[in-house]
């Protein structure tokens, strides 16, 4: 049956797996509790979601957060993220491993992140990909990403993504997924926020994403979201252990394949 479900993984469409031939990682526990929404956050999972929101972080801070795609230890995935706040900018540095001995895919990447004003930020980030597959050896090429977050109104932002805008040919006539993301997020108060986003590659129908994150408690929120193409739901929690840690849980169901479970630290120095 294991065998069964890993051959339908791999011959499903690329935005069912969400993680695969060089698409970019997910942003966190946080953004898989929100219906792989993030193209606003600014905070460390803009690393991987929206380069952009970097410019918004205050301190040196560092994450690592971990997924296994329908709880199969072949699908696992694992990043790890740090970024150094300084008067000219923001820089990050994130790796991520996917896979497992008979195929597994590394990334790095460095990224950048600053405010042009008060209002508008803009990030991007240089990326080397690694694919390995032992019979075959490895092929590595290199691609990019570009992102840009505005505050419309006081409880309205906007965030813009491109990732690969350029083609990049992996082997022949397989090129990496060039993908456009746009979305918005509304904030009516301190304690809750809502996302909605329409993610684009170029090879597939676009997909709509929605998320909502609540304060319930001061150490406490609650996150729920909803993605289609495919349909998956999602939940999760993110709790504030130490007043510079934080703990994000969460889990993503897809309505054929079952659950993907996530989890993260966030740390400050």
């Amino acid at each position: 049956m294991r065998l069964l479900l890993f051959l339908l993984l791999f011959s499903l469409p690329l935005p069912a797996l969400l993680a695969q031939n060089g698409v970019p990682p997910i942003g966190g526990a946080r953004a898989t509790g929100m219906g792989y929404t993030g193209l606003t956050f600014t905070d460390i999972n803009a690393l991987f979601s929206n380069q952009a929101g970097l410019a918004g972080l205050e301190r040196t801070t560092a994450t690592a957060f971990a997924e296994q795609r329908f709880l199969l230890a072949e699908l696992g995935s694992y990043s790890f993220g740090f970024a150094l706040p300084t008067s000219s900018g923001t820089f990050g540095l994130s790796l991520n491993h996917f896979g497992f001995e008979n195929y597994n895919e590394q990334r790095i990447g460095l990224a950048y992140g600053r405010r042009l004003s008060e209002k508008i930020s803009i990030g991007a980030q240089a990326l080397v990909l690694n694919t390995q597959i032992p019979e075959y050896g490895s092929r590595a090429v290199a691609t990019f990403e570009l992102g840009l977050q505005a505050e419309l109104l006081p409880q309205l932002q906007l965030g813009i993504h491109t990732y690969s805008p350029v083609r990049v040919s992996v082997v022949g006539s397989e090129y990496l997924p060039s993908v456009l993301r746009a979305g918005i997020r509304y904030a009516p108060s301190d304690q809750l926020q809502l996302l909605a986003e329409v993610e684009k590659d170029i090879d597939y129908p676009a997909r709509a994403k929605f998320g909502l994150e609540y304060q319930a408690a001061e150490p406490l929120l609650l996150r729920f979201g909803a993605a289609t193409q495919p349909t998956n739901v999602s939940f999760g929690v993110g709790y504030q252990v130490l007043q510079q840690m934080r703990l994000d849980i969460a889990s993503s169901y897809h309505e054929m394949l079952g659950f993907s479970p996530a989890a993260g630290l966030a740390w400050e120095f």
